[in-house]
């Protein structure tokens, strides 16, 4: 297996993973912010972008799996970890096995599993035609995103037209089967009984109005995770897009002698 990678930025290492069905292309925006200020390693994990098909089903180990190869391609023996979603969860899963080399954790908009919640089931809605699974998911990206509040906020409105039309771009049946394996190996996420593993500062993140993945699990995720930070932002699912106090904080603590 190849992974396709991108090594970019200066300053501290971090290791960057991306969200459901995300590659390194659609998410430049988050990774370029992240590399205004830190050395970001981010790569198409299995089954998406460049990285392409590997054969499965897939598991949410084989992806941290993937992660501990990949820093050891780049030499990296120890780096910041920073997860976003589905990448959060793969982070959890990566810091639990490996936590010997993660400096620092942050965590978003992500959930642990079992006992602590999980995510939204967005394999649940894999059969919908794009229009009934936009009407399904935007409005728990951000549970303000009524008709009327869409109608009087231009950026919400813009945001909400973004997740709606990507839900209509063609895609080939090779890049959805990539997708439903990834899907399925976030289905059976549980980390929840082995976060007390992780050692290092770790910086939880949430949305205020999350309805993928509610504060409420992003509690359970700091609870369980010695001297663990909450933070809870002004947004929903993107609350990271929505609220720039987010990167702020996540610059705070990758670089806390530069604030």
């Amino acid at each position: 297996m190849r992974l396709h990678h991108e090594l970019g930025g200066s300053g501290p290492r971090v290791l960057f993973f991306n969200g459901s069905g995300a590659t390194l292309e659609g998410s430049a925006i988050i990774i370029d912010g992240l590399r205004e200020f830190a050395t970001v390693l981010a790569h198409d994990q299995r089954g998406l972008g460049k990285t392409g098909i590997i054969d499965g089903p897939y598991t949410m180990a084989q992806y941290a799996r993937d992660a501990a190869d990949l820093l050891d391609h780049v030499g990296w023996s120890t780096c910041i970890v920073v997860g976003i979603s589905f990448g959060g969860m793969v982070a959890q899963e990566f810091a639990v096995t490996y936590p010997e080399r993660v400096e620092r954790l942050v965590l978003l908009c992500t959930s642990a599993g079992g006992e602590a919640g999980a995510s939204y089931p967005l394999h649940a809605d894999v059969e919908l035609d794009p229009a009934a699974r936009a009407d399904k998911q935007v409005p728990i990206f951000d549970t303000r995103f009524t008709p009327e509040y869409l109608a009087n906020d231009n950026f919400a409105s813009a945001l909400a037209t973004m997740l709606r039309d990507r839900e209509f771009v063609p895609k080939s049946d090779e890049v959805r089967r990539g997708e439903v394996m990834q899907l399925e190996a976030r289905r059976h996420h549980d980390v929840a009984d082995r976060l007390h593993l992780i050692a290092c500062p770790t910086l939880v993140m949430a949305g205020r109005y999350d309805g993928i993945a509610p504060v409420a699990n992003s509690e359970a995720i700091a609870a369980r995770i010695p001297g663990a930070e909450l933070r809870v932002f002004e947004g929903g699912h993107l609350f990271i897009a929505q609220d720039p106090a987010a990167m702020a904080d996540i610059r705070g603590l990758i670089t806390p002698t530069q604030m």
